[in-house]
Formats: structure tokens, sequence, C-alpha cells
């Protein structure tokens, strides 16, 4: 992975509210991978959905439409 966007401590609260009492750090590191690599796909097909409404924006529905079609 190129840069690292997710901060950590934002991803061990995640962990946390899905029921874990501790996390190791190498454990919010590898979700953090995981969920910049969903959201990059994610925004990607959101960008092809605005792109065929003819708008550079893209809007929370796009969002809600690229997850509801992978």
């Amino acid at each position: 992975m190129a840069e690292k966007i997710l901060p950590l401590a934002a991803v061990d609260r995640i962990i946390r509210k899905g029921g874990a009492a501790r996390v190791s750090e190498d454990a919010a590191a590898a979700l953090a991978e995981i969920l910049e690599d969903y959201g990059v796909k994610i925004s990607q097909k959101a960008a092809e959905f605005a792109g065929h409404a003819k708008r550079k924006t893209i809007v929370g529905a796009d969002i809600r439409l690229a997850e509801k079609s992978r």
C-alpha cells in the first residue's frame, strides 16, 4: 500500500465497536488496508455513475448505488 489514509485509531474504534476488547496495531493496519481498497473501488464505480449522469461531482446516491452494484 502506498500511502496510509485512514488513521489507525479510527480503525481501532471500528474494530472495538464490532465487539473486540483489545486490538493489535497489526489488526488495525490490516483492516485499514482492506477498507481503503474497498473505498477506492466504490469511489471508482461512483465516479462512473456520476459521469453517466453528466456530473463531475459524486453525490451520496452515487456511493450508495455503487455499493449496491458490487
